[in-house]
């Protein structure tokens, strides 16, 4: 059985705590010194490291480790359905059959009772640029992201149903998480729209709140065309970028799902409004292309277009549940992202692309 590295407080990650993550790897190097550099509550506790061996070492000197949250609100929601679990299991079962720049795992741990800790190494070592949540990208820089989501969908495309290790990913914990969400729904839309103030349209709040009183159906058929592997979180503060190529960060909602989904939900959180008028159709053809030169032949672009429309509620909805919650996101950042989702949602009157 490995070593416990589970901890529950930033001031338990010590040297005799470090020296465990790496006789993972090194089992003769020394570890001398753990100095923390900075804590973050969100949806997890984000925990930097600067880590100080007795002699030189391949392994990286600065850490990025993820606890469960510290914020009591952001525990409950994310507990249940076992968020940072998932990202665990990830990176253990799947992460090195995906094609697109990742962190690298130093160490993944759940035990039942006890909690859950992920160890990255922190990706700016090497002189990767994080994104914040609140970012703009240009066109270019969509496209390059639009090319890498392809890359990555097409690597899973309909193997979800024939690959046993993967069908984890559709299995209890998705179910819960989607039970909760459907609990949730309409309590969390009239919160998040009351903080959401001038954000969110006032002509869009009828339609949310017929979207949350009937968010099952509106799942189900969100989920009708269950396709590959997606990220299912993939906002500007979850990308990072190394030699002109953006990686994601933070795999806790990875599911299986639609990939154009995905293409919606970070078209509509990471241009402004005048720019995501402007490329989108370039950007879904750009998509539909990419994942043809990957041997994706079976993509209609006019049904493409229609899914990209209707799964842009889920974005929108995301960052108004995410304000709701709290202690999710900086608020600012937050209240930036709902105008911005509002804003697509408006553009392409995704309410009415749903059966409900």
């Amino acid at each position: 059985m490995p070593q416990n590295i589970v901890v529950s407080q930033p001031e338990d990650l010590t040297v005799a705590w470090a020296q465990r993550v790496v006789k993972l790897h090194e089992p003769h190097t020394l570890v001398t010194q753990v100095d923390l550099v900075s804590v973050e509550v969100g949806t997890t506790t984000r925990i930097r490291l600067a880590v100080t061996y007795h002699a030189e070492t391949a392994l990286p000197r600065r850490w990025f480790v993820k606890l469960p949250s510290l914020a009591w609100r952001a525990r409950f929601i994310t507990a249940l359905p076992q968020l940072l679990e998932t990202e665990i299991r990830f990176y253990q079962e799947l992460a090195k059959a995906v094609p697109i720049a990742l962190p690298v795992c130093l160490a993944a741990q759940s035990r039942w009772g006890l909690g859950s800790i992920l160890v990255l190494a922190d990706i700016e070592e090497h002189g990767a640029l994080p994104g914040e949540p609140h970012d703009v990208l240009s066109a270019a820089q969509a496209g390059l992201v639009v090319d890498g989501l392809a890359r990555f969908h097409a690597r899973f495309w309909h193997q979800h149903g024939t690959v046993p290790r993967y069908r984890w990913l559709a299995g209890r914990v998705r179910q819960v998480e989607d039970h909760l969400g459907t609990v949730l729904a309409v309590p969390l839309m009239q919160q998040g729209l009351r903080r959401s103030g001038a954000a969110v349209p006032v002509g869009l709040h009828q339609a949310a709140l017929h979207y949350a009183r009937n968010r099952r159906r509106a799942m189900r058929f969100l989920s009708a065309l269950p396709q590959t592997l997606v990220h299912h979180d993939c906002h500007p503060g979850n990308l990072f970028w190394q030699q002109h190529q953006a990686g994601l960060l933070d795999w806790q909602l990875v599911r299986i799902g639609e990939g154009v989904s995905d293409v919606a939900y970070f078209l509509a959180t990471a241009l402004e409004p005048e720019q995501r008028r402007l490329c989108e159709t370039g950007l879904l053809a750009r998509y539909a292309q990419q994942l043809h030169s990957h041997g994706i032949t079976d993509v209609d672009s006019g049904q493409l277009n229609g899914r990209y429309r209707a799964h842009l509620v889920y974005a929108f909805e995301a960052m108004v549940v995410t304000l709701a919650v709290g202690d999710m996101m900086p608020t600012a950042s937050n209240l930036e992202l709902i105008r911005r989702t509002a804003t697509a949602v408006e553009d392409l009157d995704a309410f009415a692309a749903l059966p409900i």
